[in-house]
């Protein structure tokens, strides 16, 4: 698979991410059960397919998904590239919150440390900003685990600019991890240009709007602790606005022999500040699909035709 660089002086990642929040399973935020095995089969796929790297987080299944991680990399960790977040905590109940303090982020990258059996993290980031905490000071943990050896690069999340701003002043910072998909676009107008011009990876999340966008989307078929069932996204009336785009985008993909799902996917990479879009999978049939969203362009006239697909169905 073809690899862009990370920012201007970052590691060279496949243009698609592995994204391990589902196979978490069941927590406050989660996609429903999911068994192990599964989930391990399923990183292998990728592995095998020419994926290079993982993105997992702590607070996937409270911890869970992270040993999953760590369990299906066991004796090739040379082939994979592991990033993962800090910030978010949980009680003995599973109730999570925002903890960005120094101390805390010091315990959260020991224990990522041992969940993964890793002896370095790849890239650590920051889940979400924490009102309760100047981010300067959680930044400047980052930089103190980078200088220790226990990660080697460091970047955040769902950041927007003037958080970016404060970040770059004192350390600079490797990427962001935003959401960006055909169904939300806000970092088009000031984040991206950022990172562009001063030279910060785009690692982007949900490019398939967590399964609106694969063209397979069907209500019913999630479960009931799925979170998506408490997202307007989800819901209607916004539903239906969202499924009609997706049918209206299927004769264009089906002009490339590809699926919507993996339009999507060629349409976030088709972004120049973007280095890799992240995609979950919890099957390995999954994976087999979602590679077909990389190594290919839309052609511009397609991608005129998607702008007036979104101003007629979207706005």
């Amino acid at each position: 698979m073809n690899t862009r660089q990370l920012g201007t002086d970052g590691p060279w990642l496949t243009e698609i991410g592995l994204g391990a929040w589902a196979i978490g399973g069941p927590w406050q935020w989660g996609w429903g059960a999911q068994e192990d095995e599964q989930s391990i089969l399923t990183i292998h796929r990728a592995l095998e397919l020419g994926i290079n790297w993982i993105d997992t987080a702590a607070v996937y299944g409270l911890g869970h998904s992270e040993e999953v991680v760590g369990r299906a990399i066991a004796g090739r960790r040379e082939e994979v590239f592991i990033a993962t977040k800090c910030g978010l905590v949980w009680d003995d109940r599973g109730r999570v919150r925002n903890n960005l303090r120094p101390e805390s982020i010091m315990r959260e990258a020991e224990n990522s440390l041992r969940r993964l059996n890793v002896e370095v993290i790849d890239l650590y980031q920051i889940h979400w900003p924490d009102p309760n905490t100047p981010v300067e000071e959680s930044w400047g943990a980052l930089v103190r685990l980078q200088e220790k050896g226990l990660v080697r690069y460091i970047g955040v999340s769902n950041f927007d600019v003037p958080l970016l701003e404060k970040c770059e002043a004192i350390h600079h910072v490797n990427s962001l991890q935003p959401p960006y998909s055909l169904l939300r676009r806000e970092v088009e107008v000031e984040i991206l240009p950022w990172c562009r011009s001063h030279g910060v990876g785009v690692v982007a999340y949900s490019p398939m709007h967590s399964g609106l966008l694969t063209g397979k989307f069907d209500l019913s078929r999630l479960a009931p602790d799925d979170w998506r069932r408490k997202s307007p996204d989800f819901q209607e009336p916004q539903l239906s606005k969202n499924l009609a785009f997706v049918e209206a985008l299927r004769p264009i993909a089906e002009k490339y022999g590809k699926t919507v799902g993996q339009l999507a996917i060629a349409w976030v990479l088709n972004h120049p500040a973007v280095t890799s879009a992240i995609v979950g999978a919890r099957r390995p049939e999954q994976v087999e699909e979602i590679v077909g969203g990389a190594e290919w362009k839309i052609a511009a006239e397609d991608l005129q035709l998607i702008e007036r697909l979104s101003e007629k169905h979207l706005r």
